[in-house]
């Protein structure tokens, strides 16, 4: 056999013995006390949980135990604001993530900064760029985005 045969092998073996235990679940006595602690409201319908439901959640409690307490606090701030969007707003929101994560890396890095920098403005300045910004016709804003992604970096 080749190597490229013997790898595609491995790799099905693999997945042979992996699968099973990735489709399984997490048991609530395999959290931690940390974390069964904090999902202590979930403890009756864990079990009812699908494996991915379950490994999400134990990944996020596991986040929330490693944040310090202005973490906490704006995750809490920023879980609130999610709770008072709509479907629509939600939904826009996550096409726009869907968006955001199939850029390049160095894109999703000039954003970033961009944002930051953004963000260290004054208000009132921001106030003035959010205003010019909704004033611009979505074709040209459109055309604006196309023009600065090289065909590399399009979602």
């Amino acid at each position: 056999m080749n190597r490229l045969n013997i790898r595609l092998v491995a790799a099905v073996v693999c997945l042979v013995i992996v699968a099973p235990v990735y489709a399984q679940g997490i048991e609530w006595e395999d959290l931690s006390r940390e974390q069964q602690s904090l999902l202590e409201r979930r403890a009756e319908t864990w079990d009812e949980l699908s494996p991915e439901r379950q490994r999400r959640i134990a990944r996020g409690a596991e986040r929330w135990l490693e944040m310090n307490r202005a973490e906490r606090s704006a995750a809490r701030d920023r879980f609130s604001l999610w709770q008072s969007l709509n479907d629509a707003q939600r939904s826009r929101l996550r096409e726009r993530y869907e968006t955001f994560r199939r850029l390049e890396q160095n894109q999703r890095d000039r954003l970033r900064r961009s944002y930051r920098n953004f963000r260290r403005l004054p208000p009132d300045r921001r106030d003035e760029l959010r205003r010019r910004f909704n004033d611009v016709p979505q074709d040209q804003i459109d055309r604006l985005r196309e023009q600065r992604l090289s065909p590399r970096d399009r979602p």
